[in-house]
């Protein structure tokens, strides 16, 4: 049996995840007084900190609304599981979940641990910690642990002797590197191991399909490419997709090619193999949503780009490109900008301009028809805040989230189920460069999506791991 242990929730943990009170199975949690103090200074304001501030608050108020001293020192039960309207675990557990026989207790009296002298002044931190080493002091044979989402707090505790360690609840892989690319090399017996019960047939298109069964199959999702890898890897080894695949068998189709001197994408080619891939994902119609990774230069918003005008101005598959990103700043944040929403989402649109420039100056003609082409795409691609994003829903559009990597997972669902019929959304990022606070590799919402996402007919993932911008650029992302 698990031993019983004492959880000291810091007050970040609760704002970054209101329904981490119930996270904690038979385990019991304890609150500060100084914790309740800083939900009630934050609760105030729109952003997603302030909200679930409040959801928290409304939350303990619901558990302590029938409860007297007396029970709020004996510890009130959190049996019941999650309450309603709060999402799915993000353990991806559904139905009924388990009885909770933990409780929740909250600081009834003074701390009865003085402050030690290293630890000098007044600060929430160190009241936490006061809090914990007194229930140490307490109930010495609980284990008592601060969870806590701030770095410095549990060093602090460290030193001074109390068990810390970081909210993981919200932790999708336990390692990013376990993240699937969405694509996969073909061992060289492949046909040898598979090739026996194997039938293919052309379709109207002429395109080739396989019908497999084998001992990899099971591995196999849709929407994830397989290849037979070539030496120069030029494109001339077998690539393929899979379309629909179970435990026993898989029906796998070939790719488009959109390398040089085959069909391009509004003037774009694809220039290895993994853009290729990104390239069937973001040009198939059936594909409703698509996630690209990849470090810098990789050409992630290039080939989205030119594969919405596409199907945009081209195909009149969609109405609109709405291109969108987090407005979280490198560097010192430049304070308010004038103007409407579109142009104060402009100087956070740098990547957008840079790629428009490249696709319009690919095409032949004078400067007055360029001028002509750059004013048509101001109309069809709209720039907009995801602050704007709640309670809207976009019929046929071509959503495209960049820096997406920024996101968390509640933020990342609100913006996915803003999505009406004829919609599709593109999510760019880099998981090497997230800028959000309390947010990691394995914690952010691209990674939740990419993981939840697998397997889905109507979704496609890919990784991009080759920078095609300059040898400058790739000299740089190999010895910095």
């Amino acid at each position: 049996m698990t031993q019983r242990r004492i959880f000291v929730l810091d007050t970040n943990v609760l704002m970054h995840d209101p329904a981490s009170l119930y996270r904690f199975e038979e385990h019991d949690l304890y609150l500060p007084m100084v914790v309740l103090e800083e939900l009630d200074a934050a609760k105030k304001g729109t952003s997603e900190v302030s909200r679930n501030a409040r959801q928290v608050s409304r939350m303990l108020d619901d558990i302590v609304s029938q409860a007297d001293r007396a029970q709020m020192t004996d510890g009130l039960p959190l049996s019941g599981g999650r309450p309603p309207g709060l999402q799915t675990p993000v353990d991806g557990s559904a139905g009924a979940e388990p009885a909770r026989s933990g409780r929740i207790f909250f600081q009834t009296r003074p701390a009865a641990t003085a402050l030690p002298d290293l630890l000098p002044g007044n600060k929430p931190d160190n009241s936490i910690l006061v809090c914990a080493l007194s229930l140490a002091t307490e109930y010495p044979e609980t284990a008592v642990t601060l969870v806590s989402k701030d770095i410095n707090l549990r060093i602090k505790a460290a030193v001074v002797g109390i068990h810390a360690e970081d909210y993981y609840n919200d932790q999708v892989l336990e390692d990013v590197d376990l993240l699937h690319h969405g694509h996969s090399a073909l061992p060289d017996d492949f046909w040898a191991a598979h090739g026996d019960a194997m039938e293919s047939w052309q379709d109207n298109r002429g395109n080739a399909h396989y019908s497999v069964s084998g001992p990899m199959v099971s591995e196999w999702s849709p929407n994830q490419f397989l290849y037979l890898p070539d030496e120069a890897d030029e494109g001339t080894g077998l690539e393929l997709r899979v379309d629909r695949a179970d435990s026993n068998a898989a029906e796998l189709s070939v790719v488009e090619d959109y390398r040089e001197g085959k069909r391009g994408v509004w003037g774009v080619h694809a220039k290895n193999r993994e853009q290729n891939f990104a390239l069937n994902l973001l040009l198939d119609p059936d594909i409703d949503f698509v996630t690209l990774l990849g470090a810098a230069g990789t050409g992630k918003t290039l080939l989205t780009l030119a594969a919405g005008l596409a199907q945009t101005l081209d195909e009149a598959r969609y109405r609109e490109i709405i291109m969108t990103r987090v407005t979280v700043p490198l560097g010192e944040d430049i304070g308010f900008l004038p103007g409407t929403e579109e142009e104060k989402m402009t100087p956070w649109m740098g990547a957008l301009m840079d790629n428009l420039e490249v696709l319009t100056q690919a095409g032949e003609g004078s400067e007055w028809e360029r001028a002509a082409t750059n004013e048509l795409l101001a109309k069809r691609i709209k720039i907009r805040s995801l602050n704007f994003m709640r309670g809207r829903t976009f019929f046929n559009r071509f959503i495209i989230i960049d820096e997406a990597q920024n996101l968390t997972s509640k933020q990342m669902r609100t913006m996915i189920t803003r999505c009406g019929p004829g919609t599709k959304m593109v999510c760019l990022g880099n998981l090497a460069q997230i800028d959000t606070p309390y947010l990691s590799e394995t914690t952010s919402g691209l990674t939740y999506v990419v993981d939840r996402f697998r397997g889905w007919p109507h979704g496609g993932h890919i990784t991009l791991a080759r920078g095609e911008r300059s040898r400058l650029a790739a000299f740089a992302s190999d010895v910095l």
